[in-house]
C-alpha cells in the first residue's frame, strides 16, 4: 500500500528527486534508503503490535524491548544492503536491455537465492542469535547417525539460542552443502526428549533427502522471472502515466516492486500447498526413519502448546496462509502409523 501510495501521489518522483541532491553520481542506493525508512516508519506500530505486545500477552517473548529494537536495526542494515545491491544490479540490466532486462536479470537473482540460502546460517543467523556446537555429545552423536541413516551430509549439529527472544521451540537443518548444519533450539533441549528431538530432525532431514529445498528454489526462482517479466511490462506501459522520464529512471523502482509482488501474491496459495505436501511427505519419512509415533505425537503436541499453533483450522485459512498442513492431521497420520 505505501509504495502504491507513492506512486499515486507522485511522491515516488520527489523521492527521486531528494536522492538525486542529496547523491547526484550515485542517487539510488539514497533513493532505495528512503524507501526502505519510510516502510519502516509506516509498518514499525504494526510490527512493534505483533512482535512485542501479542508476543508478550500471550507469554511467548523472554526478550528485552532493548534486544527487539536492535534486531529491528540490524533487519534494516541488512534490507539496506541487499536492497540497494539488488537495485543496482537490476538498473545495470535496464540500461543495457531495456526491454529484455527481466530474463537475465532474474537468471542472476535465482542464482543469487542459492547463494544466501548457503550462507545464511554462517553469515546471517549469528547476527540474532547465539549459535555453539551442541554440547550434550550422546545428543549429538545420535543426531549425527540419523542423518547419516537418512543419507544427508551435515557439517555437525548445533544449539540454537531462542531462549533469549522466545518460549517457543524449534529445530531445522539450516544451509547448502558445506554449510549444512543441524541446528537444535535450546528452549527445545531443556524441555523434550531425546526421541522427541530425533524425530523432529528426521522431519527436517527429510527435506534434504526429498529435494524440497531445491524445489523450493527452483520455483521461487520461476516467480522470480515471472515477477521481473510482470514488471518489465508495468514499467514499459506505465513510464509516462506514472512521471518517469524513461524505463532507466530510478523513479519506477515502486512500480516494478509492486509487480513482481504481485506475482509472489497472486502464487502464494500454489507455494502453500506445494510446502504442505512437502511437509506431508517428510512427516511420512521421519517415522519411517524413526519408526517411533509415539514420540512423533507427543514432539507435535508439545510445539503446539508450545507455539500456540491452532489444531485446526478452516479451510480457507489454510489454503490462504498455512505452509505446514493443521497440527491434528499431523497427529492423526502418525496414529495410523502406529497402528
Amino acid at each position: 500500500m505505501l509504495l502504491g501510495g507513492l506512486v499515486v501521489s507522485g511522491w515516488h518522483v520527489r523521492l527521486r528527486d531528494a536522492a538525486d541532491l542529496l547523491l547526484p553520481r550515485a542517487p539510488l542506493p539514497v533513493y532505495v534508503a528512503l524507501l526502505l525508512m519510510l516502510h519502516e516508519l509506516v509498518a514499525f506500530p504494526l510490527a512493534a503490535y505483533s512482535g512485542v505486545v501479542l508476543e508478550r500477552r500471550y507469554g511467548l517473548s523472554t526478550e528485552p524491548l532493548r534486544v527487539w529494537v536492535t534486531d529491528q536495526v540490524k533487519s534494516l542494515g541488512i534490507a539496506l544492503l541487499l536492497g540497494a545491491g539488488a537495485a543496482s544490479v537490476i538498473y545495470v540490466f535496464i540500461r543495457r536491455w531495456p526491454v529484455q532486462w527481466w530474463l537475465p536479470a532474474g537468471l542472476v537473482f535465482a542464482m543469487l537465492t542459492i547463494v544466501l540460502t548457503n550462507l545464511a546460517p554462517v553469515l546471517v543467523l549469528p547476527l540474532f542469535y547465539q549459535v555453539k556446537p551442541l554440547e550434550r555429545e550422546d545428543l549429538r552423536a545420535r543426531l549425527l547417525a540419523l542423518a547419516d541413516r537418512a543419507g544427508a551430509r551435515v557439517l555437525g549439529a548445533y544449539e540454537w539460542g531462542l531462549g533469549a527472544k522466545t518460549r517457543k521451540a524449534n529445530a531445522a537443518l539450516a544451509g547448502l552443502g558445506g554449510t549444512r548444519r543441524i541446528l537444535v533450539s535450546d528452549t527445545m533441549l531443556a524441555d523434550y526428549s531425546e526421541d522427541e528431538i530425533e524425530v523432529v530432525l528426521a522431519h527436517e532431514l527429510a527435506h534434504h533427502v526429498h529435494g524440497d529445498i531445491w524445489k523450493g528454489i527452483a520455483f521461487e526462482a520461476l516467480l522470480i522471472i515471472a515477477g521481473f517479466y510482470l514488471a518489465a511490462r508495468a514499467l514499459g506501459s506505465l513510464s509516462r502515466a506514472a512521471g518517469l522520464h524513461d524505463v532507466t529512471d530510478i523513479a519506477g523502482l515502486p512500480v516494478l516492486v509492486l509487480a513482481a509482488g504481485f506475482v509472489s501474491l497472486l502464487m502464494s496459495p500454489v507455494a502453500n500447498a506445494m510446502s504442505r505436501a512437502f511437509e506431508r511427505s517428510a512427516d511420512r519419512f521421519a517415522l519411517s526413519l524413526t519408526k517411533n509415533p509415539a514420540a512423533f505425537i507427543s514432539a507435535m503436541r508439545r510445539l503446539g502448546q508450545q507455539n500456540l499453533a491452532e489444531e485446526q483450522p478452516s479451510r480457507l485459512v489454510q489454503w490462504l496462509f498455512y505452509s505446514h498442513p493443521p497440527l491434528r492431521e499431523r497427529i492423526a497420520v502418525a496414529e495410523a502409523f502406529k497402528r
